[in-house]
């Protein structure tokens, strides 16, 4: 006898829910959720390599590539050749990526008071903190 996945579909539609909130917020930046992801993880961890950053995010080297070939058109990121690597390539964020990580961190401030409104402060640190732990667990 199968179980109704109620857990699992409510997180999967949940975390659908905040993303489009969040799309809404970064709509105006002209960026994506995922791209601001991008740009946020090249400021925490410099320079990288396409294909590091194809694995940090558990996406292809295909879909990474496309991601970022997008970031450069619109100046947020700049890419040079690796010179550990002649078929790769070495990204890093522009000064123009710089000046959009604050406008990002607001509106990710802003669905975070999204989600205080709807659960409130100790609800939402419950929250935090187990799917901290379900990130962990799973390899996040």
């Amino acid at each position: 006898m199968s179980q109704n996945p109620t857990l699992f579909h409510h997180l999967l539609h949940s975390s659908d829910l905040v993303e489009e909130r969040l799309r809404l917020k970064l709509a105006p930046l002209g960026v994506h959720p995922r791209q601001a992801r991008i740009l946020s993880a090249l400021h925490r961890i410099g320079e990288s390599s396409q294909v590091r950053l194809a694995r940090e995010f558990d996406v292809s080297k295909a879909s990474m590539s496309t991601m970022t070939a997008r970031l450069v058109s619109a100046g947020y990121i700049s890419r040079m050749a690796d010179p550990n690597d002649h078929r790769g390539s070495i990204l890093r964020l522009s000064e123009k990526g710089q000046d959009l990580l604050s406008d990002i961190d607001d509106a990710w401030v802003a669905v975070d008071d999204i989600i205080r409104d709807a659960l409130g402060q100790r609800k939402m640190f419950e929250l935090e903190t187990l799917l901290s732990e379900l990130c962990d667990y799973l390899g996040g």
